[in-house]
């Protein structure tokens, strides 16, 4: 038997308009090895965002369409068009990760029809998903949706980040900006496990947040001696990896320039060529889609780079990513857990005033989508 299902899809034309609306679709009854899922919960993340709206110009979001039938749609400047080339004229459903319970399985499956599940692998601002039980994590007995709605991306980025860590053989980490709610998980996994790490806030509210959450250093970028400052973190914890989120502007340079800053005061002499320690900034996202300025000072043993948790993982021993994903889940209302600024409907997603308050990013603000 098919299911009727309503999904959020954005489109970006060819003449440069993006469409973002929802579309009736039909589901399957689940095969062997399948699961249908009512979705009950999705969060917005950055991520989603990049998808949802594309390059679009903000400031030309509206509403079309009718009360039964909603659109938004925007402007993408022309020269922006062959950045999304590759999607032009598709219809593409949104939604990296959610959760929501069980209501049908392929044979082998049915003890978990009725159970609740986190879920990864896109389409999940819909009502349904048919889905794979390896893309899933069942959740404990009297779990809410929205406590496992976000058990994949940020949680998995943050252990991600320690296991990058340990991989190339660093001991401490730089993150920026730290007061997400990723970066909240991150102080929580550094400070149980022993780990040094440098938080790199906007704000005075935003760094007493981190302290009480008891993370020892943390630097407020907005105060004058801020540079100096982030030099000592470094040095008492020895960091030489930062993950920046920010992206564009000059955040990674300056992170670079103190690395080498206190990498240089072990130097018995001067050399042209800096310090034999090696810095390495990864950028992992977009808060800032300017250009990423480098001023040199900080030698020649560097590296920037890009970290997407999707190829994360795929480097990684399968062996710690299981691991990984076992200690999400028993840790799902401490460590991992995500607090929420609104829930929103699907409907309520295309509304303009709604829409502009979830796209800022602004740190410390999250909302969910209730399909």
């Amino acid at each position: 038997m098919a299911h009727s299902s309503l999904e959020l899809r954005s489109t970006v034309t060819a003449d440069g308009t993006l469409r973002i609306n929802l579309e009736r679709v039909t589901v399957p009854d689940p095969g062997p090895g399948e699961l249908l899922v009512r979705v009950e919960a999705a969060p917005i993340n950055p991520s989603d965002l990049g998808l949802l709206f594309g390059p679009a110009d903000m400031a030309t979001l509206k509403a079309e369409g009718t009360k039964e039938a909603p659109v938004l749609t925007a402007q993408v400047p022309q020269q922006l068009l062959p950045a999304v080339r590759a999607r032009l004229d598709q219809s593409m459903p949104v939604g990296n990760e959610g959760a929501g319970t069980v209501i049908a399985a392929g044979p082998d499956l049915q003890d978990l029809v009725g159970r609740r599940v986190a879920m990864i692998g896109g389409a999940m601002y819909a009502e349904l998903r048919l889905i794979r039980p390896e893309a899933c994590i069942v959740l404990p007995e009297g779990a809410g949706a929205a406590e496992g709605a976000a058990l994949f991306v940020n949680p998995l980025t943050a252990l991600g980040f320690v296991e990058t860590m340990r991989a190339e053989g660093h001991k401490a980490i730089v993150h920026v900006p730290a007061a997400s709610n990723l970066g909240q998980m991150l102080v929580r996994i550094c400070k149980a496990d022993g780990i040094g790490l440098v938080n790199i806030v906007r704000s005075p509210a935003q760094a007493k947040l981190l302290r009480g959450l008891g993370a020892t250093h943390v630097l407020d970028s907005s105060e004058p001696d801020f540079c100096g400052k982030l030099e000592e973190a470094i040095a008492a914890t020895g960091a030489t990896l930062a993950f920046d989120a920010i992206g564009g502007g000059e955040m990674t340079s300056i992170i670079l320039n103190a690395m080498e800053a206190v990498a240089a005061r072990s130097l018995d002499s001067y050399n042209r060529y800096g310090s034999s320690t090696m810095k390495q900034v990864y950028i992992y996202g977009a808060l800032d889609t300017g250009p990423t300025i480098l001023k040199r000072g900080f030698g020649f043993t560097w590296e920037v780079g890009g970290w997407l948790l999707f190829n994360a993982l795929g480097r990684l021993d399968p062996a710690v990513v299981q691991r990984m994903r076992e200690r999400v889940a028993t840790e799902m209302t401490t460590t991992f857990a995500s607090h929420y600024t609104a829930t929103i409907s699907l409907a309520e997603a295309l509304k303009p005033e709604v829409a502009m308050a979830y796209q800022k990013k602004a740190t410390g603000e999250k909302y969910l989508l209730v399909p």
